[in-house]
């Protein structure tokens, strides 16, 4: 079967189509490249352009026969939700709305959605289950619930058939080297630590010390993204059988602070890590972490790579990779003397 997938040049997109390559599936990757990556799109064909663009959208899903869609594409910045709503609105709800238009149209009715725990705003217990009440405290969480609510109307109103995947905080690179983080600009916490580690930035910033946790800083369920990527062809194969629709937190149930996180990137890089303490960011609850008890028994989803050791191991190895391959792209003094020459 052919799978639409809606911004898979992006982190958790790519990793998804090398996954449903290996499972025997045809990933067909959509996206506009506006913070997807072209070297990311290695399983399959790609169609350059944007999931609000109506004309697109059904000349792909009917040339390429579209079996099923699974839905990245959106903007996902938290901070930058806050300062500018209109383009998260618009573009993760009414661009959405557009993409379920055309796969009615184009009669494709089996859809997997990308969401978030964002959508739960502050948890009133910990862990979250997935019936914890959705109160979102961001922009980003509120157009993420929103598509929610919409697929569960579509589904009532026009047998569209869907998952919703909540992630907790998606971590880690592709085991095999192929695939890794590159965020422009990067927020999240690995990524950054793991830069720190290289000297490309003096320090990592720690948010908040002050949080009541064991050691003051806040706690976070990190998930690799490989396990991620199986999770989504688990809940597409789930569908296929003929699975009813349904939301599925996906997490590990086992939170690691952030001075957790740098202490075992400190183990895994052997390096000292510089760090600057910050005051709390509006919004960040103390505590973050999944119930993971719909995933195994829907899915049959087990995490393989989510220990933290394994999510460090496999982030580093990838940030190196990316550092070797730079300098081998830069000339020798030589070289840039001859290309000189040569434009002269």
């Amino acid at each position: 079967m052919r799978v639409l997938l809606t911004g898979g040049a992006g982190y958790i997109g790519s990793h998804t189509a090398k996954a449903l390559a290996k499972c025997g599936y045809e990933p067909i990757v959509l996206d506009d490249f506006s913070t997807g990556h072209r070297w990311a799109v290695q399983w399959g064909p790609v169609a350059e352009g944007n999931v609000g663009d109506p004309v697109l959208l059904r000349r792909v899903l009917l040339e390429h026969r579209i079996g099923a869609v699974i839905h990245f594409a959106a903007n996902a910045y938290v901070g930058d939700s806050m300062t500018d709503p209109r383009k998260y609105f618009h573009n993760n709800i009414v661009n959405t709305l557009t993409l379920f238009d055309a796969m009615l149209r184009a009669d494709v009715r089996r859809i997997v959605f990308s969401s978030t725990c964002a959508t739960y705003g502050i948890p009133e217990c910990v862990p979250i289950t997935e019936e914890h009440a959705q109160r979102p405290v961001n922009p980003y969480g509120e157009s993420k619930l929103f598509i929610e609510r919409a697929l569960k109307w579509y589904g009532e109103a026009y047998g569209l058939k869907w998952v919703t995947l909540r992630y907790f905080n998606a971590a880690g690179a592709d085991p095999d080297g192929d695939l890794g983080e590159v965020h422009t600009p990067e927020t999240h916490l690995i990524p950054l630590v793991l830069d720190t580690a290289l000297s490309n930035r003096p320090s990592v910033e720690i948010y908040g010390t002050d949080y009541p946790t064991p050691d003051g800083t806040a706690i976070r369920d990190y998930v690799h993204v490989s396990d991620l990527a199986a999770a989504h062809t688990a809940a597409l194969q789930y569908l296929e059988v003929g699975g009813t629709s349904t939301a599925i937190n996906l997490g590990t149930g086992c939170g690691h602070s952030v001075r957790q996180v740098i202490a075992t990137a400190e183990q895994v890089t052997g390096r000292v890590i510089s760090t600057h303490n910050c005051a709390r960011r509006a919004g960040d609850p103390a505590v973050l972490v999944a119930q993971v008890r719909k995933a195994p028994e829907i899915l049959e989803w087990h995490p393989k790579f989510s220990d933290l050791q394994t999510v460090l191991t496999t982030a580093w190895d990838w940030h190196l990779s990316r550092k070797k391959k730079a300098k081998s792209a830069i000339p020798k003094a030589d070289d840039q003397y001859a290309l000189r020459r040569i434009a002269v």
